[in-house]
């Protein structure tokens, strides 16, 4: 039986068949309790006011309804309360009692104010008064009795809700640096458990949804038990829970009207109510922006120009739009990775330079953080702001043209992707307008996967290299290249080798097992923003050596990070940018980018142009159009 409900046992030979009154202390057997010590009886009680399952939240011991052999019960019948053990260890009984209904105002308390975001929970803001509670209080103390146990059910079931939504938002907080959308972020849980399952297998993936899947049910039956439990206790103990009420009430409006906090937390709060009223303009706003998006869709610069007039300032060359993954602005700025990113990115330059390429760097602002790579693309790619999945829904079923349609358009490139993070059917790919597509299961490799990475960057570099670009005879390329050693959890990663041993890929099944363990790694922010530090290298590294190996003249490579990496690397900073960079040996290339002021070499200037990502297109098209 719950610690929370507790039934009482009615002998059918209960005197005079009369029911006893249940809104007062449930009367104790003959000489086991004094006057003093029973509960003060509630002024208006009736006998219908509450059911016979009403919570005794302070009595030491069952009542003495006559059941049992030891109390004039007729033999056989059930020992009241909890099998008789109440009966037995009144002591011990009534512990438990108080006890259930400490941890039951503790939860609720918790419930009610526990942050959504666990970068701000600390002692103080579990100390605030929460105007929600106070309201719901008076409200359940002023219902009569059947209205009254409907609410407390209802507002238990929907407070351990609210507490759910708080708990994912934890989540997405900690991944995506946002709340969740509770009207376009459905389909990043399916998203979240394909990632578990690739990253700490099948057993690793089942344990962590049942869990949260056993986590959210409990929340949600022992918030309402709760309260449900703390009614029934305010209801027997109705004047001192008036009076309770009326003083945190008086208390909140002075600590809201004097402004008092505890440090920086205000001690009067409506954080829940905000928090809800958030939720329903989220709401709102993203069933309103399928029509906003579709006005923005619905302009574009180059949709009437002729194939002839487009790109025509690349004609010949093959142009490389690359994805380096989580490759962010921490990368460079942050202190305890800048100088090793720092002496990656003048190497790489050096060594370019060398091999005589220019390069030229600036700044773009992602839609997204965390995750979320394909919006990122696509934001891209369409020139258009792809921040959430619905906008990317109704992008990839439209005829918006993408950089990658404009070059197939011309008749003058053969289109590919090289995209070895995709492992499934992608009908989406049909939209980007590429001649082919050479997934995970088509680049020839044959060695492990590093955690979420199915192919290691230098093996996808050079598949690229014997598939499509190292081919005699052949038409100029245009290619999207993704490369995915850099994805989420960084561990274990690959490292370079010689590019004459690659082979099919078995080579890294020793490698692999070189690395670290992913478990290990997460427990220690350091380590995962050490390793995540060594991927980006490894990235770049790859493509540099890649562009220095096979480049020539006509090679022209423009690679960029889609998206910053988790607040655990990013350390709490939710800025977007990432970094962007434009790669040739052809002088006249750069030329025609002058204007936009990037900074020489790989690695873009603090101060650098900074655009946002959507804006990059029709930049693009401008610059190496006829009038560029």
């Amino acid at each position: 039986m719950s610690l929370f409900t507790r039934s009482r046992q009615l002998s059918d030979t209960t005197e005079g068949g009369a029911e006893p009154d249940d809104d007062t202390a449930e009367k104790e057997p003959a000489g086991e309790r004094t006057e003093a010590e029973k509960p003060e009886a509630e002024p208006d009680t009736a006998p219908e006011e509450e059911p016979d399952t009403a919570v005794d939240a302070g009595s030491d011991t069952a009542p003495d309804t006559g059941s049992g052999t030891g109390s004039g019960g007729s033999p056989g019948a059930v020992k009241p309360g909890w099998f008789g053990w109440r009966r037995r260890y009144p002591r011990a009984a009534r512990a438990v009692s108080v006890g259930t209904t400490v941890l039951a105002g503790a939860l609720v308390l918790f419930a009610l104010l526990v942050p959504n975001q666990v970068d701000k929970i600390e002692f103080a803001s579990f100390v605030r008064i929460p105007a929600e509670g106070v309201l719901l209080a008076g409200l359940l103390l002023a219902l009569p009795p059947k209205p009254r146990r409907i609410t407390a059910v209802v507002m238990g079931a929907f407070l351990g809700l609210v507490t759910i939504l708080k708990f994912v938002d934890m989540g997405f907080y900690q991944i995506l640096a946002r709340p969740f959308d509770l009207v376009l972020d459905w389909i990043l849980i399916e998203n979240g458990t394909d990632f578990l399952r690739e990253t700490f297998g099948r057993s690793g993936q089942v344990l962590a949804v049942t869990g949260v899947i056993v986590l959210f049910v409990a929340v949600l039956v022992f918030t309402t038990l709760a309260v449900v439990r703390l009614t029934h206790l305010m209801v027997r103990h109705r004047p001192v829970a008036a009076r309770t009420t009326l003083i945190l009430g008086t208390a909140w409006i002075t600590s809201m009207t004097l402004g008092l906090q505890i440090g920086t937390v205000p001690i009067a709060t409506k954080g829940n109510a905000e928090f809800l009223g958030n939720r329903v303009e989220q709401v709102r706003a993203g069933l309103a922006d399928a029509r906003v998006f579709e006005k923005q869709a619905a302009v574009d610069a180059f949709a009437k120009t002729p194939p002839d007039q487009l790109l025509t300032g690349l004609r010949g060359k093959d142009v490389l739009f690359t994805f380096i993954e989580s490759y962010g602005r921490v990368a460079i700025d942050d202190p305890a990775m800048a100088q090793q990113t720092d002496a990656v990115l003048k190497e790489g330059t050096g060594r370019l330079k060398a091999a005589g390429f220019e390069s030229r760097s600036g700044w773009l602002q992602s839609p997204v953080t965390g995750a979320g790579s394909w919006l990122a693309h696509s934001t891209f790619l369409s020139g258009l702001w792809i921040k959430n999945q619905q906008r990317y829904r109704n992008l990839t079923t439209s005829d918006r043209m993408t950089l990658t349609n404009y070059f197939g358009k011309t008749g003058a490139w053969r289109t590919v992707g090289i995209v070895p993070g995709v492992r499934r059917a992608w009908p989406e790919g049909k939209y980007f307008g590429l001649d082919h597509i050479y997934d995970s299961e088509h680049l020839g490799y044959h060695g492990p996967y590093f955690s979420w990475t199915p192919v290691p960057d230098q093996f996808s570099m050079e598949a690229f290299q014997r598939l499509e670009h190292g081919k005699k005879n052949r038409e100029p390329i245009m290619a999207e290249i993704i490369l995915a050693s850099s994805h989420n959890p960084w561990s274990p990663i690959a490292r370079m080798i010689d590019w004459d041993d690659l082979g099919d890929g078995s080579v890294f099944h020793r490698i692999k097992k070189e690395g670290t363990d992913p478990t290990e790694v997460w427990k220690d922010p350091e380590k995962v923003r050490t390793e995540y530090r060594r991927a980006i290298e490894y990235s770049i590294r790859s493509l540099t050596e890649w562009v220095e190996r096979y480049g020539d003249d006509d090679t022209v490579l423009v690679f960029l990070g889609d998206h910053q990496p988790v607040p655990t690397v990013t350390a709490g900073d939710t800025g977007k940018d990432v970094p962007i960079t434009i790669v040739a040996k052809d002088k006249k290339v750069l030329d025609r980018v002058a204007d936009w002021n990037w900074t020489d070499g790989l690695k873009p200037a603090g101060n650098a142009p900074r655009w946002g990502m959507d804006k990059f297109r029709d930049r693009f098209m401008t610059a190496y159009g006829p009038q560029g």
